[in-house]
């Protein structure tokens, strides 16, 4: 069984994400909350594995919730669920430790999916939000492949290789066969490197 935690100042959408993510028996709501600071606290207090998080919430706001809930308590993972898609928000999210994006107008099935996926390790990230993630194709020739210019602009923001895979559509070991030969390619030596020269050589 699944434990989870709701957090959304809307009561009526705590009361239907709980109907819709334990119809299929698997997944259990242990606790709810109002705004980002309850999510925390309720977090300390229950045993939680995924937090279903909206971003906009008063008191302390979605991404600053996830990033307490990963600092505190760094097994519990973050599905972030949210009306917003833009690249700030999702990598702002990202970067706080949210293990997946999705967007509310999501299928059901798919946000019970999401929550399975995450709580396996895995990053689910909505099509629509992995799209915004990626860079726009270079000013000028880079000596890297479109897929490695993909990944590089994708490492820049923040993101884990599990990410990445997701994001791209392909194992996390392509992306690793990916960020080697970037490696060599950009003389660099760690991901570091390679995301300060994405930042400085890569349109966006």
């Amino acid at each position: 069984m699944i434990r989870v935690l709701i957090a959304d100042d809307h009561a009526m959408v705590r009361e239907g994400l709980a109907s819709v993510l334990t119809a299929d028996g698997d997944i259990e709501i242990v606790a709810t909350a109002a705004d980002g600071a309850a999510a925390v606290e309720a977090v300390t207090s229950h045993e939680v594995d995924v937090v279903v998080m909206d971003l906009s919430m008063p008191v302390l706001d979605g991404i600053e919730a996830t990033r307490s809930v990963r600092s505190t308590e760094p097994s519990v993972r973050v599905l972030v669920l949210t009306s917003f898609g833009d690249r700030d928000r999702v990598r702002r999210a990202l970067a706080a430790g949210a293990t997946g994006y999705q967007l509310k107008d999501a299928e059901p099935a798919e946000l019970r999916a999401a929550v399975r996926a995450v709580h396996e390790g895995h990053a689910p990230l909505d099509p629509r939000v992995a799209g915004v993630l990626l860079p726009e194709p270079a000013s000028a020739g880079t000596g890297l492949s479109a897929r490695e210019e993909e990944v590089l602009g994708l490492v820049a923001t923040g993101l884990a290789n599990k990410q990445i895979a997701a994001a791209l559509g392909i194992s996390e070991r392509t992306v690793k066969a990916h960020l080697g030969s970037i490696f060599r390619q950009l003389g660099v030596a760690d991901r570091t490197s390679a995301a300060l020269w994405a930042r400085d050589n890569l349109a966006r």
